[in-house]
């Protein structure tokens, strides 16, 4: 479960008084149900994984009678197995920095060059961002990439990507 949960509750408008304190109770939950997550991924446990699914459901079931924070649970509460995917694999990260950070670079050159003019070079674009990212992560240095791929003389022979990503995937 990520942060932009919480953030998602956090965004609404709450215009009375009954609205906002049913805002704050429920990002509350939300926060106590994070830190729970948190403690579970370090060391997980099987015994917690049923309470922490329960516990889940009792806050994005809940009805506030703010109508729009209702229907915000109840689309959350129908994306729970992506939400709580870390109850079965606790290696996965609980935020998406990782992945936000990855197209950071992306999106201030989109706002400088104002984007791409058209779908191939868009498409364009994305495949090389993807594969500079993939390089980076691997540590393998893009140009060193590209120029083994184009066959360029006098570059280091890389292996292929999805060599390299099969064999870091193995256990050792």
């Amino acid at each position: 479960m990520s942060l932009c949960t919480e953030r998602l509750v956090h965004k609404l408008d709450a215009f009375t008084d009954l609205h906002r304190v049913a805002q704050q109770r429920i990002r509350a939950l939300i926060w106590r149900f994070y830190d729970s997550l948190k403690a579970y991924r370090a060391k997980p446990a099987a015994c917690r994984r049923a309470v922490l699914r329960a516990r889940f459901d009792r806050i994005f079931r809940r009805r506030t009678g703010f109508v729009t924070l209702d229907r915000l649970l109840k689309r959350l509460h129908a994306n729970k197995p992506e939400l709580l995917m870390v109850l079965d694999r606790p290696e996965i990260p609980l935020h998406t920095n990782g992945s936000e950070n990855d197209i950071r670079c992306y999106v201030t050159k989109r706002h400088v060059s104002g984007g791409t003019h058209s779908n191939d070079g868009r498409d364009c674009r994305d495949a090389f961002l993807g594969l500079m990212k993939t390089c980076t992560k691997l540590g393998i240095a893009f140009w060193d990439f590209l120029g083994a791929r184009l066959a360029v003389p006098n570059r280091p022979s890389v292996p292929y990507l999805p060599d390299v990503v099969s064999c870091r995937g193995q256990p050792t």
